[in-house]
């Protein structure tokens, strides 16, 4: 079965992120299947429930998620080890390759996904200081390994509530950011993506030599980058949308070419959707700090 049906390229666009997150949701929200948690997973799941904690949040990050009325439960992760296929459209002009923004959506959405599985295994309300990693396999050129890895953390009151799909939020802000985030009055619903793999086109080589000793700006590779950085927006944008936020703060834009050709970018636009708790807060008044150590 074909990733994409046919249709136009505004279509593709439009449905590539919702059609890659209804795809890693069935497949790893599946206990049963290759795409649910593994037992060993399980097992070290278990151990951690009601007895100690692992994290990846430094001693000040942990303090501060303390004091928010949080405590962290355990060290969660996602992993998906993903083959990018071949796309075998022309190569001759600009425009986004639908079938690898497809792929590393995709991948990235199955590791984010059994991260948030291994957090419901804990009970936990969210992950905080969320990290989304990418490696590479020297024997396998098209084939990569996505990691997810966050501390799954619980409200020690219970006031908080989770994501709107009932499913544990997800955060990628620091625990001071965290810690700030509260107690001005807004929580995390989620942490929000936006992928899009664009190949810039070549001028012709005789045009390129008759402007080899000329300054202009080159309006192929321009329109090129920031077409793929905004379809990359967009789709993060989309992505708050669906979560009911009001907004995204802590936005990455990140671009690489993940051993492609040179000519063959991502785009990779990451941050954290934030909603109102309902309640109004008066933001804390800043205070003037100065270190003894630096």
């Amino acid at each position: 079965m074909p990733l994409f049906r046919r249709g136009s390229a505004e279509e593709r666009a439009a449905r590539q992120p919702s059609e890659a997150k209804q795809a890693a949701s069935s497949e790893a929200l599946n206990a049963t299947s290759t795409g649910g948690v593994p037992v060993p997973g399980r097992e070290r799941l278990a151990q951690l429930k009601g007895k100690l904690f692992t994290s990846n949040l430094s001693v000040k990050e942990f303090l501060l998620v303390k004091q928010a009325g949080f405590d962290p439960f355990g060290l969660v992760l996602g992993s998906s080890i993903y083959h990018v296929g071949y796309d075998r459209s022309g190569w001759k002009d600009s425009a986004e390759s639908t079938v690898l923004s497809q792929a590393m959506y995709q991948a990235r959405e199955f590791a984010m996904t059994r991260m948030v599985e291994e957090a419901g295994e804990l009970g936990a309300d969210g992950i905080v200081a969320v990290h989304l990693d990418i490696g590479r396999f020297e024997s396998e050129d098209q084939s990569a390994e996505f990691i997810a890895i966050g501390t799954a953390v619980k409200h020690r009151e219970g006031e908080l509530q989770r994501s709107p799909h009932r499913r544990p939020f997800t955060s990628g802000l620091s625990g001071q950011d965290f810690w700030t985030l509260l107690s001005s009055g807004y929580r995390p619903v989620g942490l929000v993506m936006g992928s899009c793999v664009y190949h810039v086109g070549q001028g012709g080589l005789m045009e390129g030599l008759r402007q080899v000793d000329e300054n202009y700006e080159m309006a192929n590779y321009t329109q090129a980058l920031y077409s793929a950085r905004e379809l990359a927006m967009e789709r993060m944008q989309r992505e708050a949308e669906e979560l009911q936020a009001e907004g995204v703060v802590g936005v990455q834009l990140q671009q690489q070419s993940h051993g492609w050709d040179a000519d063959v970018i991502e785009f990779f636009a990451l941050g954290t959707a934030v909603a109102p708790l309902g309640e109004e807060r008066k933001l804390p008044e800043p205070s003037l700090t100065l270190s003894l150590t630096d």
